[in-house]
């Protein structure tokens, strides 16, 4: 059995998108020969939410080191409130601590913590250990300097970001043994930028979807959905981050819905949209950005946003209890959800509004979601669903596309094929 050192600044239960992938993949990760060891930072330390039953999934047999963090009320004086930065050097100390005491065979940094990733290049040089970068999110990126992209947020923390992106990205990776990645847009810029990126076992693994996770979710009745129904009413969900790369696909949505409008709006009056989730920013510092658009597109009675995140079961939850899923896309064409299997194992109707060519299009086709391509496709839609009960494409685990190739457990078999393969690439 070959030992993995997992480092993932975000872990349950904390509830964060970048540790999804991990939490989902720990209870198979023996099957496929790896034994695994979670590097993490303490939940208390994290200005994410919690979720209690996130920490149930995890098999009791991992053993999960967790190190502080300093608070970001200190780190915000000088502008650096990341994770990232709070707990780079505490992950640093435990990460080769663990390695002298329990030397892995390979350390996999699966986070969007980017800066973190540089300790693999600082353990490989120390004691000899390979290590894998799980690109969920590229770190380096030329998005905002494209024609027609909306002005990047943060203003000088942007410009900062970028720089520090730009002169880290490539000393940080090269020394890498293989790559993972959500979509094959991300590896491929990196085989364009770098050219001994071509040399380096890579795979493209989408997130998995677990039918446990589902079944707690509809069987755990202290769950509540984080929309209130209306008699009568057809009740729309899309939970998660809603930023500007999105809004082109929203102003998509919204055209739809004035179209109905305009044309039928007895059904209109009774479509209801519900953004739940909407900003990474803690609670008190989250501001409505879908609602505002809404109104400016002249639907905004039926569109309701709350922007603080809420837990991943009652994420699930609100999505069993919707009448169907909106999945807005972003105008990035290496963009891909993670949510998309989950959705269909759900089983409910599917809006997928993704950009043409995108990575995010070709998975929504494969699962067969509705994908309009322009605002009276969207309309139809609406019509369709308000008309009554459409049965959605269906998945069940036994067949079709989620247990194939997104099941948790193909998932994690997918990740230790690369990480054995990354492991012989690398000569120890």
């Amino acid at each position: 059995m070959k030992r993995v050192l997992i480092v993932s600044p975000h872990f349950p239960p904390t509830n964060a998108p970048d540790m999804q992938r991990i939490r989902m993949s720990l209870p198979y990760f023996r099957d496929f020969g790896w034994a695994p060891t979670i590097l993490t930072v303490k939940s208390s330390c994290v200005e994410a939410p919690c979720d209690p039953l996130l920490a149930e999934t995890v098999p009791l047999d991992i053993a999960i080191h967790r190190v502080a963090a300093l608070p970001g009320r200190w780190t915000r004086l000088v502008g650096l409130g990341t994770l990232g930065y709070r707990a780079w050097f505490q992950l640093a100390v435990a990460g080769a601590r663990l390695i002298r005491e329990q030397p892995p065979d390979l350390v996999y940094f699966s986070t969007t913590q980017f800066l973190v990733t540089a300790l693999g290049r600082r353990w490989r040089t120390r004691f000899g250990t390979p290590f894998v970068i799980d690109v969920q999110d590229p770190w380096r990126t030329d998005y905002y300097k494209r024609p027609g992209a909306p002005r990047p947020p943060g203003g000088w923390k942007y410009r900062f970001a970028h720089w520090q992106a730009k002169r880290l990205e490539e000393p940080s990776w090269r020394d890498a043994a293989g790559f993972i990645s959500v979509s094959e847009h991300y590896l491929a810029q990196l085989r364009a930028r770098y050219p001994w990126f071509a040399k380096k076992p890579a795979a493209t693994i989408p997130f998995g979807v677990s039918a446990a996770d589902l079944e707690l979710a509809r069987r755990n009745e202290s769950l509540i959905p984080a929309f209130v129904r209306v008699p009568g009413a057809v009740h729309l969900v899309s939970v998660g981050a809603a930023g500007p790369i999105m809004q082109a696909a929203l102003e998509r949505l919204f055209a739809g819905v004035r179209s109905l409008l305009s044309s039928a709006p007895e059904v209109a009056a009774r479509i209801r949209f519900h953004f739940i989730g909407t900003s990474y920013a803690p609670p008190e510092r989250a501001t409505p950005t879908v609602e505002p658009l809404a109104r400016a597109c002249g639907v905004g009675a039926l569109v309701r946003e709350q922007p603080g995140r809420v837990g991943y079961f009652t994420a699930l939850k609100t999505m069993l209890a919707a009448d169907a899923i909106v999945i807005p896309g972003s105008d990035d064409p290496a963009y891909n959800p993670s949510k998309l299997a989950t959705c269909a194992l759900v089983g409910k109707p599917v809006l997928a509004l993704h950009a043409t060519g995108s990575a995010f299009g070709n998975l929504a086709h494969q699962f067969g979601f509705a994908t309009p391509a322009e605002p009276a496709s969207v309309a139809d839609f609406l019509k369709s669903l308000a008309a009554g009960p459409t049965p959605p494409p269906s998945f069940p685990m036994e067949s079709g596309p989620v247990a194939g190739d997104f099941s948790a457990r193909a998932c994690t078999q997918q990740q230790c094929e690369l990480l054995s393969r990354a492991l012989a690439a690398s000569g120890t």
